[in-house]
């Protein structure tokens, strides 16, 4: 027998978007606050990414030094985090079934949170042809299978990407003892900082190739190479034992799927407000699965203000469906995707397909221009900020709003 139970937020996901969530909210005293998450120790990604960046300039933290911070606040504030459960389905409205160590629930709640979170795209979603070997991983595998188990990955490597999170599971490769043997993308250029690039290729020695595809993998039971072809056609064969693909993310928005909530076909994540509420009253998402997928900080920011919206609906305020928000190429995404004049403080999201220097952001509706804002360059994978000074000018009964981006 199935056993039902019955909160008042249930949030899917402890990354760091669930988690800050949980500890505002928690703090409110809104009632019983249930965090869940399908791995076996809370904290998401920052768990097996050991390497410094995390916290603020006057308290920096390793990755597994945040997760931390983050599950003890959420549990300080009256959070209950459970681990090693899983969100199957949809119950209700707001509510979800769900399998743990205890067997099957239902979870009812007055208000749901998905923060469940991005995933790198595998070898088999990018339709990369071969046999099956092992020593094929992504970031994720990679960085758990080291920092997490401790485990010899392997002599040679190649990491397919050249993105920041690309230079991590270099790094990560590195600390295992493996040698990169080559970092490859289709790019023209690395798509990270060029001080990163550079001290990869200088100092660390590993080569960047730039035009390149892996278009097999070699090898029966293990991995013994990657075939690659340059733009220009020429092909070649890089001996290794292991491959890591990076970057490519994609919102773990199955759960979003199944319950019928909008998706934006820009970010392929749940359509939200600038409160973060979703299609379906009472259900609101956060973090990565909104955005593949953006720093820790920016997860954790989310959280917070999401707990705001959901007091709000907790008090029976009611909520507008605002106008969708859209983007015009070279432009890809926007994140928030839909607006209303009350949203504020929380930054819109933006990503380019395409460099641009010293570019304008032009924000519009029905022709009439809302706001405008100088950038100093705007990057592919890098991320843009368009602030929220402007929502107070939309038109709640007018058509959609447009964002672009211009030459000055």
């Amino acid at each position: 027998m199935t056993a039902v139970r019955q909160v008042d937020v249930l949030i899917v996901g402890a990354g760091p978007a669930g988690l800050a969530a949980a500890a505002r909210l928690a703090a409110a005293q809104v009632g019983r606050v249930e965090v869940l998450e399908r791995e076996q120790q809370a904290g998401g990604v920052p768990r097996h990414c050991v390497h410094g960046g995390y916290g603020s300039r006057l308290r920096p933290l390793t990755g597994p030094a945040y997760a931390r911070l983050l599950v003890t606040a959420a549990e300080a504030a009256g959070a209950v985090v459970r681990t090693g459960v899983t969100a199957l389905d949809w119950a209700g409205p707001v509510a979800l079934r769900t399998v743990g160590p205890r067997g099957h629930a239902t979870i009812r709640a007055r208000a749901v949170v998905l923060a469940t979170g991005a995933r790198e795209r595998p070898r088999s979603a990018r339709l990369v042809p071969g046999t099956r070997p092992a020593g094929v991983l992504t970031t994720g595998e990679l960085q758990q299978a080291v920092h997490l188990h401790g485990q010899h990955i392997g002599e040679r490597a190649v990491v397919v990407g050249a993105e920041d999170v690309s230079y991590a599971a270099a790094a990560t490769v590195r600390a295992a003892g493996t040698v990169v043997v080559a970092m490859v993308t289709e790019g023209s250029r690395a798509q990270t900082v060029p001080l990163r690039a550079a001290d990869a290729r200088l100092r660390q020695g590993i080569p960047l190739l730039t035009g390149t595809t892996v278009t097999e993998l070699l090898g029966h039971g293990r991995l013994s190479g990657v075939r690659v072809r340059n733009r220009d056609g020429r092909t070649a064969v890089l001996p290794c034992d292991t491959v890591v693909f990076t970057g490519d993310f994609v919102p773990e928005h199955e759960l979003a799927r199944r319950g019928g909530l909008t998706l934006d076909t820009g970010t392929r994540g749940p359509a939200v407000d600038g409160s973060l509420r979703t299609s379906r009253p009472g259900v609101f998402a956060v973090g990565s699965v909104l955005h593949p997928v953006e720093s820790a900080a920016t997860a954790a920011r989310e959280g917070a203000h999401v707990a705001g919206a959901v007091l709000q609906a907790l008090a029976g305020a009611e909520a507008s469906d605002g106008v969708p928000l859209l983007v015009d190429p070279p432009l890809r995404w926007i994140a928030p995707n839909r607006v209303t004049p009350a949203d504020r403080g929380l930054p819109y999201l933006l990503r380019t397909t395409a460099p641009l220097y010293r570019p304008l952001l032009h924000v519009t509706q029905d022709g009439r221009t809302l706001y405008r804002q100088g950038l100093l360059r705007a990057l592919p994978h890098r991320t843009l900020t368009l602030g929220a000074r402007w929502t107070h000018r939309v038109d709640p009964g007018g058509g959609p709003v447009r964002v672009r981006l211009t030459d000055r």
